[in-house]
């Protein structure tokens, strides 16, 4: 018996190994990766859902090859993920990492034809991104906490406050990833263009224009990590305000969350750091940024990722209409 831990839960392989299956989704691991440029994440979230699939099939239909594998028996697993209550969302990424999968295997001449182009994806229901509200993003740029009834600073003067704040900062002016924040290096701010170099997804590099005031920001937070911290990683923008080493997610994740909960920043449910690009993106929308243009800033790949932050401003349309208007 094999026993193998994917995401949390436990897969029981009763069956012998597919071997030479598993060998292939280990080379189209190495395609993505090394040629392909996918983040590590992403490699590891596809090589999970491949095996989980493999171990599947190697379960019900006993040793299947490549070329074997059809539409019915990936309808089967998926209807078996839906049936242990899986979202639509997360049967849709499994479905989208099994289609890069045989288009490799198409590629390589392994298979005559994609299973996949006979499998539907299921409907996913359009959620519109939730936003912090202009009067909240407000709050947090003037440093005044908007529960207060006197003028206390949401940031505190020292180091761990310059840090939190430009945090926020970073994040609300330039719109970019938590993943492209925690890789943020010194030498990737250009002064003299006011603007900063950003590693996106698939090692793509982007230029986001920054304000003369987020520079003066940014000025002040390496001078003060020289004068504050005896030793620091050195390259990395933003280090953890003691040990000077690379933040890592948790320690952003939770430093946002701490600041929307407790000064009430905003009455969203998630508050977490891709709020803040949500936030972004729907207030240059909001303010009549070309659609285009936010795709650029975002490092979206497509337009229809893009699209959903007119959704927001519509609905931001009808909140005023309904405000303002004497027949609403």
């Amino acid at each position: 018996m094999i026993v193998r831990l994917f995401n949390n839960f436990t897969v029981i392989n009763l069956f012998v190994l597919n071997e030479p299956l598993y060998s292939l989704v280990e080379r189209f691991i190495a395609y993505i990766q090394l040629e392909k440029r996918y983040s590590a994440h992403t490699c590891t979230a596809y090589r999970n859902d491949l095996f989980q699939f493999i171990d599947y099939i190697t379960a019900t239909y006993n040793s299947t090859p490549v070329e074997d594998l059809s539409h019915v028996m990936i309808r089967s697993w998926l209807a078996r993920l839906m049936e242990d209550a899986m979202t639509a969302k997360s049967v849709n990424r499994k479905i989208s990492t099994l289609k890069s999968f045989f288009k490799y295997c198409l590629r390589q001449g392994l298979v005559k034809q994609s299973p996949m182009v006979k499998v539907i994806a299921p409907k996913i229901s359009r959620r519109l991104p939730g936003y912090i509200e202009e009067k909240g993003m407000r709050a947090l740029e003037d440093n005044i906490s908007p529960v207060s009834l006197t003028t206390t600073q949401i940031f505190a003067n020292d180091f761990e406050g310059t840090t939190h704040r430009l945090i926020f900062d970073i994040f609300y002016q330039t719109g970019i990833r938590l993943s492209e924040l925690i890789a943020l290096q010194e030498f990737k701010v250009d002064k003299g263009n006011l603007s900063i170099k950003v590693m996106g997804k698939g090692g793509k590099e982007r230029i986001i224009p920054i304000s003369r005031g987020l520079l003066e920001q940014l000025d002040h937070y390496m001078q003060q990590k020289r004068s504050c911290l005896e030793e620091f990683e050195g390259g990395v923008l933003l280090v953890h305000p003691y040990s000077g080493q690379r933040l890592y997610p948790k320690y952003v994740y939770l430093t946002v969350r701490k600041y929307l909960t407790e000064h009430q920043i905003t009455t969203l449910k998630k508050k977490s750091p891709h709020i803040l690009r949500h936030t972004f993106a729907t207030h240059l929308a909001n303010n009549g940024a070309d659609l285009n243009a936010i795709k650029e800033l975002l490092g979206h790949s497509s337009l229809a990722a893009t699209q959903v932050y007119t959704h927001n401003t519509i609905e931001q349309l009808k909140k005023v209409y309904r405000q303002a208007h004497p027949k609403a």
